[in-house]
């Protein structure tokens, strides 16, 4: 007999190695800033990379750290990118 209060999984699980790497690279992108802008790169197509960071992150061990060297030049190029010109009233 089943149990029908057992939850039933919706999607594969992960490895214990897989889970990880997927904390890793959640906590590494969090230095992008807020909530929004985490989940914005994790999960959109990334051109450099050639996939979603998180699957990328996921899969091996080389495709978390080809994720930690975007998160670190979209850092490093927010950092060198002049700050937003401010606005002068004039009246």
């Amino acid at each position: 007999m089943s149990d029908p209060y057992r939850r039933k999984h919706a999607g594969p699980v992960l490895s214990p190695a897989e889970g990880k790497r997927q904390g890793r690279a959640v906590r590494a992108a969090q230095a992008l800033g807020d909530v929004d802008a985490v989940r914005a790169f994790l999960n959109s197509p990334h051109e450099a990379l050639g996939g979603r960071p998180i699957d990328l992150a996921v899969a091996s061990e080389a495709g978390m750290a080809a994720v930690e060297a975007a998160i670190d030049a979209e850092c490093a190029g927010r950092a060198a990118a002049p700050p937003p010109a401010k606005q002068v009233n004039r009246r």
